[in-house]
């Protein structure tokens, strides 16, 4: 008996030894992260850049995937129904936040469907024109969109997306709806910007700044507290004379539900480091944003993020009777 204890012993020490070599072995493989956007887009930029400097640091090549559809929450589904394995990853903008009333059948839950690894970076939104359009600041702006509410028209990326819901607040700060017109995406709806097929788009910056600079577009104004290194010549929306339009749309990275811990405590540490990576510090800054700090960048900071802009934005949506489904 004690001969048979004793092999048992070490069977299970054995056991507990491969156990913790694999989780040290983690990653083994290629990671891809799903991008629930088109290729080119906001999301697609940033998670790109932070793709590149993961993989770095894991020492495995971290791979973007777009899953495009039903205003992320194709992509969205996909990874909360992904193997837990550490392998399959999520990032995904306020939209994981918002999603949560839009869709009132989603398929997953939103709060629990997920591990959270870390917020990325939070981008202001910038509200920009057509070249020609005749108004040249936001007072302007909003006095034209009131006199021709039913001849302008406001593009955004579809239900869901980051333009929409700059839209829908758009709208409502300055009291009056306006002709939208949705696309499949931010790249279309910028192509048609420019064509002067549509009239307005308020949209992040890591879209619109190198037009901005170009002059192939009017901007009017910037949505955070403080004008951008990067557009020093753009007015905040509160110098407009709009000071409910601060919004910022912020990115968070998720796993699938029950991704083992030590492994979600890995990732977590490897945004970290690609966020701190000066190239990335260096592009972000070009796109008109800033990475999220150590602090913001942890599984804690990003839930308790997420479960105050579900609070915050269900009666919102709500009021302006706007659904997916």
């Amino acid at each position: 008996m004690k001969r048979v204890a004793k092999f048992a012993a070490a069977v299970a020490v054995l056991a507990l030894g491969a156990v913790a070599a694999g989780a040290q072995a983690y990653p083994e493989r290629t990671i891809t992260i799903v991008v629930p956007f088109a290729a080119g887009g906001p999301t697609d930029t940033v998670t790109r850049l932070v793709a590149e400097s993961m993989s770095k640091d894991l020492g495995q090549e971290v791979i973007v995937e777009n899953v495009a559809g039903a205003g992320g929450t194709t992509g969205a589904s996909q990874v909360a129904e992904a193997e837990p394995d550490g392998y399959t990853l999520l990032v995904y903008h306020i939209g994981m936040a918002t999603s949560a009333t839009l869709y009132r059948n989603l398929p997953y839950d939103t709060l629990n469907a997920f591990e959270y690894v870390g917020l990325v970076t939070d981008v202001p939104m910038t509200i920009v024109g057509r070249k020609d359009l005749e108004p040249n600041d936001l007072k302007s702006l909003v006095d034209y969109a009131k006199a021709n509410k039913d001849k302008v028209s406001l593009a955004n990326a579809g239900i869901g997306a980051a333009s929409h819901l700059c839209g829908m607040l758009f709208m409502s700060a300055v009291g009056t709806t306006i002709v939208t017109v949705p696309y499949k995406g931010t790249g279309p709806a910028m192509t048609d910007l420019l064509g002067g097929q549509v009239d307005i788009l308020c949209d992040q910056t890591t879209n619109t700044t190198k037009q901005i600079q170009g002059g192939t577009i009017k901007a009017y104004a910037v949505t955070s507290p403080a004008r951008l290194d990067v557009l020093p010549d753009v007015p905040t929306t509160e110098e407009a004379g709009l000071p409910g339009m601060q919004f910022g749309i912020w990115h968070g990275m998720y796993a699938p539900k029950g991704t083992p811990p030590d492994v979600v405590a890995r990732l977590s540490k490897s945004l970290q480091i690609a966020l701190k990576d000066p190239n990335v510090a260096a592009r972000f800054a070009e796109l008109g944003t800033k990475p999220a700090t150590e602090a913001e960048a942890t599984p804690e900071a990003l839930k308790a993020k997420l479960e105050g802009e579900v609070s915050r934005w269900k009666p919102i949506i709500e009021a302006a009777g706007q659904y997916a489904d």
